[in-house]
Order: structure tokens, then sequence, then C-alpha cells
């Protein structure tokens, strides 16, 4: 591996990482950020004394940035210690710890006081702390991950690459990668908001989740009935799931992959103070009682929309507790164009996704992007080139990535991180390559084809399913939801979909983008690499080409492998736009009037051994020439208006 370094990650300030508020649609006040230098000890024994130096968190030890360069092995313990003392005047009733993600199992300990512990590496979790503290604290991990070798979500990341198609997966990485921080709140406080707009309802329907802590003191927020002051028992919830462990030792997990789970308050009789504000002036106002709707009414609202991604304020008032959300009032649908064709609608007008797909991977720091700034380059990037869609790839990003898409106007197509065993890329990438016929007349019960025989593994992926749906449901640029990809640990897709519904009747389902239809879903999902594209309308779903291109070049200097994998290769920038715009000419524009509602092109940038990004790995080089790649763009949207007849 070359080692490559964007200028975000050169200009990183070790004393400053990562310092923005994580939670961008519940903020609070009060705030304390652990980022920074941790201890840390990688060994084969679940406890430790000693350690073997620092690690800059909230990067993973894998990563550069982090200054370990170490890969966690499938066998070893992955340890964690942070020092701190709560500010002056920090502490009100109760402190909150936050992890905004862990790969894959974590224990977590606060001055030798167990608190709790998590599976999958892709939500967050959190735990009241507040009877384990002293004046100084002392903070501990165990990490343990297993990568490919536990059925757990994983995404891209892969311990041993083989073959051809291996160039698709990427470097593993391991523990701490979101950042770690503290709040204080008041004895009743709101733990969690749920917006959703009522498009042609000129309304907006608003749901919170109180929690009343001195009735559980010494727990977490339990996504249930309220067990305070159970004796002997301590509950941990995280966005997906709850552990429960009695001095007995016993051991429950709860599916929270219903929306019943989403909605529980539990033990406070307050009511809230709703003020929805529009540039700074209140436009509404309600009270609501927790666990119950409160719909509020915005006659003459402003939509939100990729090319106006107007925003709605909230301040949401509980006793002693206040808290700020956002929303934006836009609804996605599917009908039928001026010809009777299907598609995507915005706003009740045809809408036509055109964009990329995004690893969210970086050279020097894997899946954590190396600052801020770096992860609003990418977006801005894209809308400046006339993007108007990124498809997150099989990676729930960071809370302040769905944030940046808000307030830019940038639409998400989101995935859920595949999981499962070791897949026989044979069955789930050669030979639906090679026939598309052959992948949509598979049926996915079969659990042992698709790596899918474990059977808590399952459970699991439901219980992140469901995690997933909460954590990002209030952020309007996801639109779609992606259950499954490419066949990768696909199982009972048209259950998973069943149950997406259920969770979120508000947006688009992929159930199976790519190949390995079950028929089900909004959208007839093709990934096309190798053949001519030619549509045809569908009687039942939208047609979507949700994977396309991937087109290589290699440029000198920016390069992270010696091995290069791509679909087609060229050798400047000249030869890959021209043959970027003969694939336009030749496959997208013909196939608009026949029904193609999207376009999701192979990919943000170069990825180690992929070298098939519009920029590099490092982002420094923008391989596409950026007016050719706009005019396209725009002549898309000109072209789909017409045939459409959108007015």
């Amino acid at each position: 591996m070359i080692q490559l370094m964007s200028r975000w990650g050169e200009a990183l300030d070790k004393e400053k990482v990562w310092q923005e508020y994580p939670r961008p649609g519940l903020v609070r006040d009060s705030y304390l950020n652990l980022n920074g230098q941790w201890d840390y000890c990688i060994n084969q024994s679940e406890y430790t004394d000693t350690y073997d130096g620092k690690i800059l968190v909230p990067f993973s030890p894998e990563s550069v940035l982090s200054g370990v360069e170490r890969q966690v092995g499938p066998e070893q313990f992955l340890h964690y210690k942070k020092c701190f003392r709560l500010p002056e005047g920090f502490l009100r009733d109760r402190v909150i710890l936050h992890f905004g993600a862990v790969d894959q199992e974590c224990e977590v300990y606060l001055n030798g006081v167990w608190i709790g512990g998590h599976k999958g590496g892709y939500l967050p979790f959190h735990f009241d702390v507040t009877d384990a503290l002293k004046e100084e604290n002392v903070l501990t991990l165990r990490v343990t991950d297993q990568t490919e070798l536990q059925p757990h979500a994983r995404g891209k990341q892969k311990l041993v690459k083989k073959g051809r198609f291996g160039s698709l997966f990427y470097t593993p990485q391991s523990g701490i990668w979101q950042t770690v921080w503290l709040e204080s709140v008041p004895a009743d406080y709101i733990e969690w908001v749920k917006i959703t707009p009522l498009y042609d309802e000129s309304a907006v329907r608003i749901r919170l989740k109180a929690v009343h802590a001195k009735a559980s003191a010494g727990m977490a927020g339990c996504a249930g009935e309220c067990a305070g002051g159970t004796a002997g028992v301590r509950t941990e919830e995280c966005a997906g799931s709850i552990r429960t462990v009695s001095t007995e030792g016993t051991v429950r997990t709860d599916c929270a992959e219903n929306e019943q789970h989403m909605n529980v308050e539990r033990c406070t009789g307050q009511k809230a103070q709703v003020v929805i504000f529009d540039g700074g002036q209140a436009v509404a106002k309600a009270q609501l009682a927790p666990g119950r709707d409160a719909v509020i009414q915005l006659e003459g609202f402003r939509s939100w929309s990729p090319e106006d991604p107007h925003l709605y304020d909230v301040k949401i008032t509980m006793g002693q507790d206040e808290v700020f959300s956002y929303f934006g009032m836009r609804k996605v649908s599917v009908g039928r164009d001026k010809s009777g064709i299907l598609r995507f609608f915005l706003n009740n007008q045809p809408y036509f996704f055109n964009g990329l797909l995004d690893q969210g991977y970086w050279p020097e720091s894997l899946m954590t992007p190396p600052s801020d700034e770096a992860l609003v380059y990418d977006i801005k990037k894209l809308k400046e080139m006339g993007y108007n869609t990124i498809r997150k790839h099989v990676k729930i990003e960071l809370e302040r990535f769905y944030y940046h898409c808000d307030r830019l106007g940038m639409i998400v197509w989101q995935d859920m991180p595949n999981g499962g065993g070791e897949y026989n890329m044979v069955f789930v990438t050669y030979l639906p390559n090679l026939s598309d016929r052959f992948a949509r007349g598979t049926k996915d019960n079969h659990y042992e084809m698709f790596k899918r025989a474990d059977t808590e593994g399952r459970r699991q992926y439901y219980r992140d399913l469901a995690g997933m749906v909460k954590h990002l449901y209030n952020y309007p640029c996801i639109v779609t939801w992606v259950p499954f990809n490419e066949g990768w640990g696909q199982f009972d897709a048209k259950k998973a979909t069943e149950k997406l519904r259920r969770m979120d009747r508000s947006r688009l389902i992929n159930e199976a983008c790519g190949w390995f239809d079950q028929k089900g879903g909004d959208m007839h999902s093709i990934h096309n690499y190798n053949h001519r594209l030619v549509t045809k309308p569908k009687d039942d779903r939208v047609v979507a080409l949700t994977e396309y291109g991937g087109y290589a070049y290699p440029v000198k200097g920016h390069i992270a492998c010696e091995k290069e994998f791509g679909y087609r290769h060229y050798s400047s920038s000249e030869e890959l736009t021209a043959n970027y715009r003969r694939l336009w000419e030749e496959e997208i524009f013909p196939n608009v009037e026949r029904g193609l509602s999207a376009a999701i092109y192979t990919q943000v940038s170069d990825i180690e051994e992929e070298i098939n990004g519009i920029m590099t790995y490092d982002r420094e080089i923008v391989k596409l020439n950026p007016e050719t790649v706009s005019g396209l763009n725009q002549r898309l949207y000109e072209d789909f208006r017409c045939a459409a007849g959108v007015r």
C-alpha cells in the first residue's frame, strides 16, 4: 500500500480533532468532547494493566491519523483508556456518555464499574454514567472486531481479499471511529425526537421520547417500558438493540424492529412546548405530551429540494430541558408521468435522481473523514458538477454528513451495511455480471448460498436495520432505504421491505440493489458495467440504474496500490471524459424516455485498488472535466423534464 494523505489530513490539529457537535438533529447546549489522545493496548487478553502508547480518537488504530497503524486481529482485544474531569458547572442532574460508533463489539467501564456493552460497528449508543462518576474519572473500553468472521454488519471491510473482485473490498478498521462525548441533562429530559413532514397536509408531525432519569438511576435509556428501580439490573440502549443484564447473569436482547419500539416514552408526565422557526421568526407553536403525536400546521410552507434546500428550525422545551432540531418539508413518492410511465416524484413532481456511489473512505483515516471540512468538500464538489444524489454505499456515515446534505441540498440513498459470512464471489458477482437473468431468477431464501445461515446474525441484521432507520429518520436528505446490495448477505428481502414500510412510510425502498431481485420495493434496480443498456418501463416499479460506469484512470502520484481495478481503463483525463460523454450519449440519454428515472455512477473517489473514482483517493485531482459533466447533467434534467412532462 502506498500511503496517500489528503490536504485535511496534512492540516490536522491533534489538539482539536473533530470538535464539531456530533448530533446536529438534536442539539443541547451541554457538550463535553472526549476526542483526542487516549491510551491504547492491543493484546490477546480480556484485561490489561499496561498500555502500548497513545491513539488519537476517533481514528481507528489501522489508520495513519490514529498514530498507531496496527491491525487488530480477530483473536485480539483492543483496549482504550481515557482520564477526564468534568468542568466546573457541567453537572446538572444526570450525565450521559455517547459513542458515535465503535467497531464491532465493546464493553465499557467507568472507574472500574461496568457500564454496559454494545454490538454493531455502525450505530451510536449511550449510557447514563452519573452514578459511577468521581472527581477524577477513568473511562476504559474493551473492543473485539472479527470483520468477516462474524455475521455483523461490516460493509466494505475485509481481512483477506481474494481474486479480481477482491478489489471491491478495503482495509478493515476497528474500535472507536466516531466522536465520544458527554452531555449533562436534567432529571426529566428529552432523549429522542421524531419529525415527519406531512407534505400534502401542509403540516409536520412531531413526537418525542422523554426520560425521567431519577427513576432509572444507574441505567441507560430503555426503548420500552420503564424499568426504573429494578434491583440488580442494568439496561443499555443503542439505536437498534437493548441489552439487559441481571445480577444472575441472564441476558435478554429485545429487537427494536418496529415503530412501536421507537415511540415509547417513559415515566414523565411533563408536557413539552414546541416552536417552529423559519429564518429566525416563529411561525408555529404547539404543546405535546411525550409518546404522543402533535400535528402542527404549516400553511404556505416552503419545500425542501436540492435546488432549494430550505430548512425549518425547531425548539423543544420540557421543564428544565431544551433541545433544538430542524426539518425540511419534502415528499418522495412514485407516480405516473404524462405518458403513463412510472417515475420517482419529489414534492409531487417527476424527479430524476442523478448521482454517484459514495463509499466514504479516506486514505489516512479509512471510514472516519479527517475533518468536517473534508466531509463538506465531497458534497460541494458534486453539487458544483450538477449531481443531485449520493448513494451512501454499505456504510452509515457520521451524522454531520447528513446535516451537510440537508443544508447544502444533496439527496441521499442510504444503504444498510452488509454482513453475513464469507461471500461466494462466483455466485454473487461473477455470474450476475454475466447474466442478469440468472440473478433475477434466484430466490434469496437459500440462507447457505447467501451466507446467512447464522440465525442470530439474521436477528442482528433486523436490529441494526431498525437502528439505522431510527437513527437517521429525521434527516430530510435521505429519500431511499437500500436494505441489500448485490446479494452480499441478502436474505428474505421482501420481509426486510415489509419491516421498513412499517418503520417508515415516508421514503422509497430499493429492496435488492442490482440483482437477486425479489420483485418488491419501489424500483426495478439495474447494475450494469458490461453490457449496452436498453431499458423499458415496468408496470409495477420505477426503472433505476443504481450502479454503472466504474471507468478507471490511474493518476500518477495519487495511486494507493500497485494493483488497479476498474471496469474500463483510460490513460488521461481527456480520454476518460470523452468516454464518460460517450456512455451518457449512448446509454443514459436514450433511456430517459424509456422510463429510466435514476442513474448512480461508480464512484466519488478512488479507494485503494479501485481507481474508478471521478476524484483521486486523496481528493486532489478531479479526473473528469467538470464543465463537461455539468453540461451533461443539465441536458439530462432538461430531457427528463420534457419526457416526463414536468411543469
